[in-house]
């Protein structure tokens, strides 16, 4: 069962006309605490939802696609049930699957790691070898997609709800770099956006309004600290949050940078 919403989460959810009915049945956008199955090899995350059971995704490092939430916070999960998979862990499988931790601890979601299970029991590889990172966070993660014929002018990096910066945001921030220092950029223009979440009981989820500011502060802080320093940065940001819908809200929070040689 899903309890009550703590004050902050309360304080974000507006009540919408539209019933959760009418919302896609094979979408899930909910809040629940986050849960954490053992198995011989690597543990598994779940999260209950209507008296269902759904698997999140793996206990891996921050390298990892999908980042494992947290014990002792709810999770934002937004994704797309995938009947063509058998069960993991238990849990149905959302695919694709965004996650996003909410910051403030909640003392419900307190439940015990669950024992293993032979019939749980899965394969693993880890993401990349182990040992220390490259050295500067913001850039070293995975590598940069390999570089197109010309390089793109245009990028759109997205982001957990309330999230800033992480590690998966490393390949986009070194491609914008490598595309700004080959067009010999004057400009680069750097729009920040906010967003909101149509959760599947007919609410909505909206993000604190400055970190549409504090995202496109933020991406030409590091660029900046990356050497990217003989360019005018132009930096907005949008104060309105997007309409929610309930399909792709997760590309409401994002920021577009453009290069402009």
């Amino acid at each position: 069962m899903i309890a009550r919403p703590t004050a902050w989460l309360a304080a974000t959810l507006i009540a919408l006309p539209l019933a959760a009915e009418d919302a896609p049945v094979e979408r899930r956008n909910f809040v629940s605490c986050p849960i954490v199955r053992d198995t011989a090899s690597v543990p598994c995350w779940l999260a209950e939802y209507d008296g269902e059971l759904y698997f999140l995704t793996l206990q891996t490092d921050v390298s990892a696609p999908v980042t494992p939430p947290w014990l002792g916070h709810r999770v934002l999960v937004e994704g797309t049930v995938t009947r063509d998979r058998e069960r993991i862990c238990g849990g149905l499988v959302l695919e694709p699957v965004v996650l996003s931790v909410l910051p403030e601890l909640d003392a419900a979601c307190n439940t015990a790691v669950l024992p293993a299970e032979e019939r749980y029991n899965l394969t693993f590889e880890p993401p990349r070898p182990p040992g220390p990172s490259a050295g500067r966070l913001a850039f070293a993660g995975d590598p940069a997609p390999a570089a197109p014929a010309e390089p793109p002018r245009e990028f759109t990096l997205r982001y957990d709800f309330d999230g800033l910066v992480v590690f998966r945001h490393a390949g986009d921030l070194t491609s914008i770099l490598d595309a700004a220092r080959a067009r010999k950029a004057r400009t680069v223009s750097i729009t920040g956006h906010h967003g909101s979440v149509l959760l599947s009981n007919g609410t909505t989820l909206t993000e604190q309004p400055s970190f549409a500011r504090r995202r496109a502060e933020q991406i030409a802080t590091l660029l900046r600290g990356a050497g990217l320093t003989d360019v005018d940065y132009q930096i907005a940001w949008q104060d309105e949050p997007g309409t929610a819908d309930g399909l792709n809200d997760a590309s409401l929070r994002r920021v577009t940078v453009e290069i402009t040689p």
